[in-house]
């Protein structure tokens, strides 16, 4: 049966594989290489299959799921991989969220010796763990795994211009490390995760930092400047602080500035903000270093909420991210 996916990233998929396949399970994994019109999921998608028809992820938001199973399915009976074309015509489109139709061209293949190796996805799956890029090379027909020692640098999964190979990229999962476990951050963790990041949230205060509070987010019940020296925040990597409280955020802002963050946004009017900076600057840090803050964080959306300035925070994230140059 398929379950539900919200938040789930392919990261998080090709490490539930992995972990499929140590508990002694038959995995196969779907990937989308190609693209034409509209398609609800793009190049890179993974769907992850086993052997008792437990599925995870999408290749192409149901339309064509169940053709997917069956091949992945057939995949680890044979040993063998196939790549598969699909059209979705206008008709069908409408009930599976596209405003016209489009094609999509998927490869399956099967965690073994014939597809993707068990010891390259374990590999693949430390990587992850340890926040390193990698990439993976596949024969665009049968699935089996080639070495992409030649692909071209970049971050994007792609098949090649002859369609002969498929390049998997997988980079480290966009991330926000938020300090404090207040109300906005309710909001803001559940929101974030839909959106793709994975959510840390950082709070010395035992009472702030609960599974309760948070439910599918990481707690860690620390100072957020000893927190993030095991984090390592990263050119993937948010920051949030939200407590209010200098003693509890200046320390996380310190770590945020001495990282690669691309957002490090703080709660707070105009002022706080203005005393804030006064504080960083005797600290050592530069008018360069302090124009990376964003405060007040979020967008000038006129947020009075807890949920709206969840919203404009997240809003803000994105626009940066996006807008400046891709991070691998």
């Amino acid at each position: 049966m398929m379950s539900d996916n919200s938040g789930v990233t392919n990261a998080d998929l090709l490490v539930r594989a992995d972990q499929w396949c140590r508990d002694g399970h038959g995995v196969a994994i779907a990937m989308v290489m190609q693209t034409w019109g509209s398609s609800p999921r793009p190049v890179g998608s993974i769907m992850v299959v086993r052997d008792d028809m437990a599925v995870e992820g999408s290749v192409s938001g149901g339309c064509v799921e169940a053709a997917v199973i069956d091949a992945a399915l057939d995949s680890m009976s044979s040993g063998g991989g196939q790549r598969l074309d699909f059209g979705v015509a206008d008709a069908r489109a409408w009930e599976v969220g596209l405003s016209c139709g489009g094609k999509i061209a998927v490869l399956v293949t099967p965690v073994a010796a014939t597809g993707l190796p068990p010891t390259a996805l374990s590999e693949l799956a430390g990587d992850i763990g340890s926040r390193q890029s990698a990439t993976l090379g596949f024969d665009a027909q049968t699935g089996v795994m080639q070495d992409a020692a030649q692909a071209d640098g970049g971050e994007h999964s792609f098949l090649s211009e002859d369609e002969r190979n498929f390049i998997l990229r997988q980079v480290p999962p966009r991330r926000v490390l938020v300090v404090g476990g207040v109300h906005i951050t309710q909001f803001l963790a559940p929101m974030a995760r839909q959106a793709g990041y994975d959510v840390t949230i950082i709070d010395p205060r035992e009472v702030f930092s609960t599974a309760e509070r948070f439910p599918g987010s990481e707690c860690l019940t620390a100072w957020p400047d000893e927190a993030m020296e095991g984090l390592r925040p990263d050119a993937r990597t948010a920051v949030v602080t939200l407590t209010h409280d200098p003693k509890i955020d200046d320390p996380g802002l310190v770590e945020a500035l001495r990282s690669d963050a691309f957002y490090i946004g703080c709660l707070g009017s105009r002022r706080t903000h203005a005393a804030r900076c006064e504080r960083l600057a005797e600290a050592g840090f530069s008018a360069d270093d302090l124009a990376r803050l964003h405060g007040p964080a979020g967008l000038d959306i006129g947020a009075k909420t807890p949920a709206e300035i969840a919203v404009s925070i997240l809003a803000q994230m994105i626009d940066v991210e996006r807008r400046q140059p891709a991070a691998s």
